[in-house]
C-alpha cells in the first residue's frame, strides 16, 4: 500500500537511495537542496512530498518532489505573483507506477500551508503567506512518457528548451566547442583574464554586485539576496567559478553539483562588451563546463534556453558551447486563473519599463 509522506517524515537514507537510483535525479531534488531552501526563509518557503511503496520500515520511495514557494518583499507583489517552483522536475523511481506519480502530483497540487514548515519550527514562525497561484516544474529530464498522468492531475505541458553539454571528457568538450567560442576564450586568457575556481567570500560579493546590476537593468526579474549566495557559497555542492582581470571580478558562473552526474549552471554574468578581446561570460561558462569534465560530472546543464517559438538572445549564447538542444519543457498547474492572468500582465509591464 502506498504511503504519502511530507518532510520530516521522509527518511534521509530512503531519500538518498532514490537520488542514487533515479534516472530523473537532479541536485534540486536532494535533501541538501531542501535544507538549503530552509536556510533562506526570507527568499522562499520550501516543501517536500514523497510516496513510499508501503508503510513498512525501512520503506522504499517511489516518487519525491522538492520545491519552494517564492517570497517577495512587497506584500502586493507577493499577492499577485506567489508561485511554487519545482526545479528539475519530480524525482521518480524507474519502476514508479502511474498511481504513485498521480499520488505525488495530487499532493503537490493541494499544497497546504501546514505542509510548508520545516521540523521544529514554532507556530509563531510559520508562514502566514497565501497558497501559490500556480505550480511550475522546470524539467531537466524527459517526462514525455508521463505527460498523460501530469495532464490528468491538472498539469499542462509547456514547451521549453534547454542545452545539455556532454562533459564525459575534457577532449570531447574541447572538440565540440564552437569556433567563435574557442577564439573568445583564447583571446580572453591571452589578454589577462583569469579563471578563479576557489574565490574568497569578498570576491563572491563583488560578483553578486555584477549579477544584481544585470537583473536590475536587463533581465528585470527578482534576484535572490546576497545572503542567499553567501549561504550557497558554504554549501558542499555550491560552485562559484569567477573571472578576474587585474585583481577585479568581471564575471562568473554559479553552479551546483550532483556529484558524479551533473553540474548545473544556475547563474552566469559578465561585463561583456567592455573589452574588444575579453569575453567574461563566455569564459565563465567554458570554465564551468571544463570543471564538470575534470571533476567526474558527465553532463553540464544550462538550466533553460527559453520558449522555442520566441527569439531569445541567451539561447543563441548557450548554443555555441557544443551542447545538445533538448525540449523537456515545463508542467504548469494554475490554481487561481484570475490572479495568474493579472500577475502575468504585471510582470510583462515591469519588464518593458
Amino acid at each position: 500500500m502506498k504511503q504519502l509522506l511530507t518532510y520530516p517524515e521522509i527518511a534521509p537514507t530512503a531519500w538518498q537511495e532514490l537520488v542514487d537510483r533515479s534516472p530523473y535525479a537532479t541536485w534540486f531534488q536532494t535533501l541538501e537542496a531542501y535544507e538549503f531552501y530552509v536556510a533562506n526563509p526570507d527568499e522562499m518557503t520550501p516543501f517536500a512530498y514523497a510516496v513510499a511503496e508501503d508503510s513498512s520500515s525501512p520503506y522504499r520511495l517511489k516518487a519525491l518532489c522538492v520545491g519552494y514557494i517564492t517570497k517577495e518583499k512587497s506584500a502586493l507583489k507577493q499577492f499577485f505573483t506567489r508561485r511554487a517552483i519545482i526545479i528539475g522536475g519530480p524525482l521518480l523511481a524507474e519502476d514508479a507506477t502511474a498511481e504513485e506519480i498521480a499520488a505525488l502530483l495530487n499532493a503537490v497540487k493541494k499544497l497546504q500551508r501546514s505542509d510548508l514548515q520545516p521540523a521544529g519550527q514554532s507556530t509563531a514562525k510559520r508562514s502566514t503567506g497565501h497558497s501559490p497561484i500556480y505550480i511550475e516544474t522546470r524539467n531537466f529530464h524527459d517526462y514525455s512518457k508521463w505527460k498523460e498522468i501530469f495532464a490528468e492531475c491538472g498539469f499542462d505541458y509547456i514547451p521549453h528548451l534547454n542545452f545539455h553539454v556532454d562533459t564525459s571528457s575534457v577532449e570531447l568538450v574541447e572538440s565540440r566547442l564552437g569556433k567563435n567560442r574557442k577564439r573568445d576564450i583564447k583571446t580572453s586568457i591571452r589578454d589577462g583574464a583569469m579563471i578563479v575556481e576557489n574565490p574568497t567570500i569578498e570576491q563572491v560579493r563583488e560578483y553578486y554586485a555584477l549579477l544584481k546590476q544585470l537583473y536590475t537593468t536587463r533581465i528585470k526579474t527578482p534576484l535572490f539576496s546576497l545572503s542567499f549566495f553567501e549561504k550557497l557559497y558554504t554549501m558542499p555542492s555550491g560552485r562559484f567559478i569567477l573571472v578576474e582581470l587585474n585583481g577585479e571580478i568581471i564575471g562568473g558562473t554559479v553552479c551546483v553539483e550532483l556529484a558524479g552526474k551533473c553540474l548545473y549552471e544556475w547563474f552566469v554574468c559578465g561585463r561583456d562588451g567592455e573589452w574588444k578581446s575579453i569575453f567574461p561570460s563566455s569564459l565563465a561558462t567554458y570554465a564551468g563546463i571544463r570543471y564538470a569534465a575534470e571533476h567526474g560530472c558527465t553532463r553540464f546543464d544550462m538550466m533553460g534556453a527559453g520558449k522555442p517559438d520566441e527569439a531569445y538572445g541567451v539561447r543563441d549564447f548557450k548554443a555555441r558551447f557544443g551542447g545538445e538542444q533538448v525540449e523537456h519543457g515545463r508542467f504548469l498547474c494554475v490554481r487561481k486563473p484570475l490572479l495568474y492572468k493579472i500577475g502575468k500582465l504585471g510582470v510583462k509591464i515591469l519588464k518593458h519599463k
